[in-house]
Formats: C-alpha cells, sequence, structure tokens
C-alpha cells in the first residue's frame, strides 16, 4: 500500500505579516513626495522670515534717518514753533516712501534740551505731533549721551516711534496687534548756531 506524501509544515502565521512589511520597506515609490511633505514646512518658514527681516531692516533704516533729519533740520533753526515742527511730521513720511502704512501711524516728539553749568540736561520745551507738551520744562533728561553733556550747551532730541506689522505671520489667524511691533529710535544733535534753540509757544 502506497503512503501518501508528506504535507509541508505550517508556516508561521506572522511570516506573511513580515513579508509584507519588508516588501513596503524595500518600494520606493513616493519617496520624493515624503521627503517633500517633510521639507516643504521648514523652507517656507525660512522663506517668511528672511522676508520679514529684510522689511524689518528696511523700515528700522528708515526710522534712525528720518530720527537723524529731524534732530539735524531742528538744529539749524535760531527759534521755532508750533507749526514749524509740525512740518516735521511729513518730512518723516518722505523718509518712508514706500512704506506709506508705516508712516501712517508715525509718533514724533520734539525736545530741546538745555545743559546748564553743572553738565545737567533739563528740558527747556517739548513738543509732540498732539501739540501737546510731552515733558514738563525744567526735568532732568537721563538718556542724553555722556559725550553730549558739555556745560552751557544745547540739544535738541527726536524721537521717532513705528508700529511695524509683520506682513506673513499668521495672518488671518492671529490679531493685527499681536503682529505688530514698534521700531523706535531716538536722536541727539547739538544746536548748529547761537545759544540754544527757542520755541515759544511750545
Amino acid at each position: 500500500m502506497a503512503k501518501a506524501p508528506l504535507s509541508p509544515p505550517p508556516k508561521p502565521a506572522h511570516r506573511g505579516t513580515m513579508l509584507a512589511f519588508r516588501r513596503m520597506l524595500d518600494d520606493r515609490r513616493g519617496m520624493g513626495g515624503v521627503e517633500f511633505a517633510i521639507l516643504a514646512p521648514i523652507l517656507i518658514s525660512l522663506y517668511i522670515t528672511c522676508f520679514e527681516l529684510t522689511i524689518g531692516l528696511s523700515v528700522s533704516k528708515r526710522v534712525t534717518r528720518a530720527s537723524a533729519t529731524i534732530a539735524d533740520l531742528v538744529t539749524q533753526q535760531g527759534s521755532v514753533t508750533k507749526a514749524s515742527l509740525a512740518t516735521m511730521v511729513d518730512v518723516a513720511k518722505a523718509i518712508f516712501v514706500p512704506y506709506n502704512s508705516s508712516a501712517d501711524k508715525i509718533s514724533l516728539k520734539i525736545t530741546g534740551i538745555q545743559v546748564d553749568a553743572n553738565g545737567i540736561p533739563r528740558v527747556a520745551w517739548s513738543w509732540d505731533q498732539g501739540n501737546a507738551r510731552p515733558y514738563p520744562a525744567g526735568t532732568v533728561v537721563s538718556d542724553v549721551p555722556a559725550e553730549l553733556k558739555a556745560n552751557d550747551s544745547f540739544l535738541v532730541r527726536s524721537e521717532l516711534a513705528v508700529p511695524h506689522e509683520l506682513l506673513m505671520f499668521l495672518p488671518g489667524i492671529v490679531s493685527a496687534e499681536t503682529r505688530s511691533i514698534t521700531i523706535s529710535r531716538n536722536y541727539f544733535y547739538r544746536q548748529r548756531g547761537g545759544s540754544s534753540v527757542a520755541c515759544n509757544d511750545c
């Protein structure tokens, strides 16, 4: 009587799963898409960061230039008025072209500072773009650089601040106030001629 052929031993239950997993690991199709999906957010973030830094630095340079120009123009005068100081806002706006949206929100203060015989700087007069007096006369000015505290001298300080909105930082998700930073510069200039710059109606 012929013997029945021996049946092969049963395969382990997990062998098929392991083979499928190995084939999946060896499959290189779609690798480029996966790599792009991983790198794209990083590249986009770098692009947005570089863009915002470029715009921010350009606005910052204009803030510095506008503040210095205003102080320079005022110190060339023997006397000023509120009306003449108000024109300094237009000077700043001209420097900010083409960043007109930033220029519309400029905050400007101009202060005449008398340094007395003891080298102590005090407010002689002050003006802001609302035609108000931001600092009481006689107030000691603490931020004057040491090299400018010459006895019996006169200084003009311009303070310019501009809110700058980050254009591409989560627009439509966070509020404009959250995406806004303030760029400010203070600039001091010495009186060019005479002993002081007077402002009788400040």
